[in-house]
């Protein structure tokens, strides 16, 4: 990469330990409103994604940057940003341009994270794809979208990327590398597979890192100056009421300094390790995780392609990690690994719980046990890039239980009720974000970026209530959206897909309380008349078809559903209905 003119550099600089979060005016509600607003002694950056990764390579090169315990890959921060420009030139020699549409689908791996900084290098858009996505779901994600290539794994656990791609463009066994006419894709020219015998039709990616020559690289230095921090750089998709996923479109000056701020808050230097095994494919993983890494020249270290606990722990211990990210469940399941077994994790000392409030005795447990007493909870979303409320290292056990921390610097936000009036401290509201975090929108989809995005504010349909002392807790949902296990589901797009089953006539998913998950998915459904329908075959309908944690756990084959006078159903009735039929096959 080319040296960073000296002003720019200076700038950029001041974003590590220089410049930290200092914890002063944490954000106090005034005159008993529920609206606050993040400090702001600690400067934003408008910065592209490469320039920040420029100034770690020239502060730190010669430190490790990443490790992936399971197959002992390890990089310093020099080796990463060679291996990103061989990745980046590759692409341009396939014909990539500054604006096109790079999906992303494949589980932790080291090629997912070259593949993030190589096509930012560039100017492409990435594309997340979720790793459990099956047919009708990657379909409509790429086309969605335009993507013009795909980069995938070949498969994990019970997933074949390669053989559902395939089986949605067959004629991929009669074109060359990279001349792909799919009926179904038609976008999609370019399919690059993380194996070394992938197949006719497809390139494989160790074979893109080696196409590039001198004329990309003298053109990676007129696209470095062709780089805007507002640019769309990302796209990750989340679930819509309205059925359809939406795809919340990302700039490098949103998910850059969002990474910052988040690692600013854990007090994250370039002395600590950063242990990742959350997916990457979500902002915890690649926002949070990897650029909140690089934005404090930390090492991150990845214990595999999906969460094991073990895994986990053995790689805290052989890599001497300081932090480590997590949903509760998986801090749950690490500290019932350590029942049996013992291992060394006194060099930790902070990390990230987020994704579905934590139970007092697990952060007890976490700051005593794995030696975590730093640990901070986390709130945001995808459209807001995605963290808005954060605690501090220094919080209060019980804060850090029961609300989500305090407002994030240069944001803004409010709990408005029904008529968007701004509510008193200590009353329910919705919250909405206003910001540098903001998303750009949904991907050509004005409509819905309207009808959420209100005049800069960002309605995030989640109820709240804010304390005198700017702490937030999350108490509920103005949507029906269900969180299982740290992975937010939207009803409609589940009832949506139900509905094109031949014996369905009517059908209604909403979530009833979990244990371990926080919610599972269940479903009410009328047969149409005559029909025999079952509920093995509506599993079976699914199965392939949508992610796993989206096939309803609990389905009830019903005459009628409880409707308003206005014909609306009543979910909260459905709901309570099947918490009561459960309790009574349970007694």
């Amino acid at each position: 990469m080319s040296i960073l003119n000296e002003s720019l550099a200076n700038q950029i600089r001041g974003m590590g330990n220089a410049r930290r979060d200092s914890g002063s005016s944490h954000g106090v509600p005034a005159n008993g409103v529920s609206y606050v607003k993040g400090e702001t002694d600690v400067g934003l950056d408008y910065i592209t994604i490469p320039q920040l990764l420029r100034v770690a390579v020239s502060r730190h090169g010669a430190r490790d940057a990443v490790i992936f315990a399971d197959t002992g890959e390890r990089r310093s921060y020099y080796d990463f940003d060679r291996e990103i420009d061989a990745l980046a030139t590759g692409l341009l020699a396939m014909g990539l341009q500054k604006g096109d549409r790079l999906g992303l689908w494949s589980p932790n791996r080291y090629e997912w994270i070259l593949t993030q900084f190589a096509t930012a290098r560039i100017g492409v858009i990435m594309v997340n794809i979720n790793p459990a996505y099956r047919l009708n779901e990657v379909e409509y994600a790429l086309n969605k979208v335009g993507c013009k290539t795909l980069v995938l794994a070949k498969s994990f656990k019970a997933s074949d990327y390669l053989g559902m791609i395939r089986q949605l463009a067959p004629e991929l066994e009669n074109c060359e590398p990279g001349r792909l006419c799919a009926a179904k894709l038609p976008m999609l020219k370019n399919v690059i597979v993380m194996d070394d015998d992938p197949g006719p039709g497809v390139f494989t990616f160790a074979h893109v890192t080696t196409l590039g020559g001198p004329a990309q690289q003298l053109r990676l230095e007129m696209i470095d100056h062709s780089l805007n921090p507002d640019d769309p750089i990302n796209i990750q998709f989340t679930s819509g009421t309205t059925g359809a996923p939406k795809g919340a479109t990302l700039s490098h000056y949103n998910i850059v300094n969002n990474a910052r701020f988040v690692t600013n808050r854990i007090k994250l230097t370039d002395s600590d390790r950063l242990c990742i095994p959350v997916p990457l494919y979500h902002c915890f993983g690649m926002v949070m995780g990897v650029l909140g890494a690089v934005s404090q020249g930390a090492a991150m270290v990845f214990p595999g392609e999906g969460f094991d606990p073990l895994a986990t722990l053995e790689a805290l211990t052989r890599e001497r990690c300081t932090a480590v990210y997590g949903v509760p469940t998986m801090f749950v399941a690490m500290l019932h690994e350590m029942e049996t077994q013992s291992f060394d994790l006194s060099a930790l000392r902070t990390g990230i719980m987020a994704g579905a409030p934590c139970p007092i005795d697990v952060m007890e447990r976490v700051n005593s046990q794995m030696n975590m007493r730093e640990v901070t909870i986390c709130y945001g979303m995808t459209e807001t890039s995605p963290v808005s409320f954060q605690s501090f290292v220094d919080d209060p056990i019980d804060k850090r239980c029961a609300t989500v921390g305090r407002i994030h610097p240069h944001l803004e936000a409010k709990l408005v009720d029904d008529d968007g009036n701004i509510v008193p401290v200590g009353e329910q509201g919705e919250l909405c974000t206003r910001g540098y975090s903001v998303m750009k929108g949904y991907w050509e989809d004005d409509d819905q970026t309207r009808a959420c995005i209100i005049d800069g504010w960002m309605h995030t349909g989640d109820l709240a209530c804010l304390d005198d002392e700017g702490f937030c807790s999350i108490v509920g949902r103005v949507k029906d959206m269900i969180c299982r296990g740290g992975e937010n589901i939207y009803p409609r797009e589940i009832e949506e897909y139900l509905f094109r089953h031949p014996e369905i006539s009517e059908a209604q998913v909403f979530g009833i309380p979990h244990e371990t998950y926080g919610e599972e998915v269940c479903a009410w459904i009328i047969p149409k008349p005559g029909e025999n329908l079952t509920e093995e075959s509506v599993r079976q309908f699914c199965a392939g078809q949508i992610a796993h944690y989206k096939i309803p756990k609990h389905i009830q084959i019903v005459d009628e559903i409880p409707m308003t006078i206005t014909g609306k159903p009543q979910k909260f009735i459905m709901r309570d209905k099947m918490v009561e039929r459960l309790s009574g096959s349970r007694g």
